[in-house]
C-alpha cells in the first residue's frame, strides 16, 4: 500500500510550486518568445557593427581598370589605390629588361624579370614580368627578352607604389627594389619622356618564368561602436524579459503567503476573545 503525500491546502506554496504552475508556465514560454527576439536583434546590430573585408570577386581594387584612370606619370598612387588591377596597352624596350634580386613568392626568395613599357601616351612604365628562384635562369629570361625585336604588349596587372632605390654594399651592381627612379639611369629613350612613380606586377609571366604571387591589399575591418552598443542593448532586454517574469512570478508567490497570514490573522483573532 503506497502513501502518496499530498501538500496541505492550508499551506502556502514554495516559490518553486508557484513557478511551475500552469499559467507562469505559459508566460515564461511568452518571456523566451520575447527574449529570443531581442536576442535576434541584438545578433543582427552585432553583424552591422562590423563592415567585413570586401572579397576578391567584390573588392573595388580587383574591378581591372585602365592605368590612366587609376594613376597619371609623375603622381604617386593614392592609398585607396594602390593594388588596383590595371590594364595598359604599349611597346617594351628591348635592351631595358632588368634583373630584380631578393623578390620574395610564395615566402621563397627568388628573383625578378622586369621591363620598361613604353605606353600608348609615351610613358614610361615599369612592369614586373615574372619570377624564378634561379638567378641564372632570370639572366637568360632577360638576355632572351632583349634580344627580341620591339612589339606591342597589352599589360594587365596590379599597379603597387615605387620602392626606394636601395644600394647593397656588398653586391653594388644588383638591382634590390622596383624603383623607378633608378631605372631610368639605365633605361633607354628616356628623352623628355614622363615616368610613371608606381609599377605593375604583371598577370602573365613570359616563358621560363612563374607568375608572381600578387594578392589583393588586406581590407580593414570597420566597426561601428553605435551599433556594438546598440546589440548590447537587446541583450540587456533578453535578460530582462526573463527577469521579469521571475519578478511577476515571485511578486504573485508573495502576496499569496501575505494573504494565508492575514486569513489565518483573521481566523486566530476571534479564538483569542474567546479566551
Amino acid at each position: 500500500m503506497s502513501i502518496i503525500s499530498r501538500r496541505d491546502p492550508h499551506q502556502p506554496r514554495t516559490l518553486l510550486r508557484t513557478m511551475v504552475m500552469p499559467r507562469w508556465i505559459a508566460l515564461l514560454v511568452l518571456a523566451l518568445a520575447i527574449a529570443a527576439a531581442f536576442a535576434a536583434l541584438g545578433k543582427w546590430q552585432l553583424e552591422r557593427a562590423y563592415r567585413a573585408a570586401p572579397t576578391q570577386q567584390t573588392a573595388p581594387t580587383e574591378t581591372v581598370r585602365p592605368l590612366t584612370e587609376t594613376v597619371q606619370p609623375g603622381s604617386l598612387l593614392r592609398t585607396e589605390r594602390v593594388g588596383q588591377k590595371v590594364s595598359v596597352d604599349g611597346e617594351f624596350v628591348p635592351g631595358d629588361y632588368l634583373v630584380i634580386t631578393d623578390r620574395l613568392n610564395e615566402g621563397e626568395t627568388g628573383f625578378w624579370v622586369a621591363g620598361h613599357l613604353v605606353t600608348e601616351q609615351g610613358d614610361a612604365l615599369a612592369v614586373a614580368l615574372g619570377w624564378t628562384p634561379s638567378k641564372q635562369k632570370a639572366d637568360a629570361v632577360a638576355q632572351r627578352l632583349n634580344d627580341e625585336q620591339r612589339a606591342s604588349a597589352s599589360v594587365t596587372g596590379r599597379a603597387l607604389s615605387a620602392q626606394f632605390p636601395e644600394l647593397d654594399e656588398d653586391a653594388p651592381f644588383e638591382i634590390t627594389a622596383m624603383a623607378p627612379a633608378l631605372f631610368v639611369n639605365v633605361w633607354h629613350e628616356m628623352a623628355e619622356t614622363d615616368v610613371y612613380e608606381i609599377y605593375v606586377v604583371s598577370d602573365t609571366a613570359p616563358e621560363g618564368l612563374e607568375t608572381i604571387s600578387s594578392p589583393p591589399p588586406a581590407q580593414k575591418v570597420e566597426i561601428n561602436w553605435l551599433n556594438i552598443f546598440y546589440a548590447i542593448e537587446w541583450v540587456v532586454f533578453a535578460g530582462f524579459a526573463v527577469f521579469l517574469w521571475y519578478r511577476i512570478v515571485k511578486d504573485a508567490w508573495e502576496r499569496d503567503i501575505e494573504e494565508r497570514e492575514l486569513a489565518q490573522a483573521a481566523t486566530d483573532a476571534p479564538n483569542e476573545k474567546v479566551n
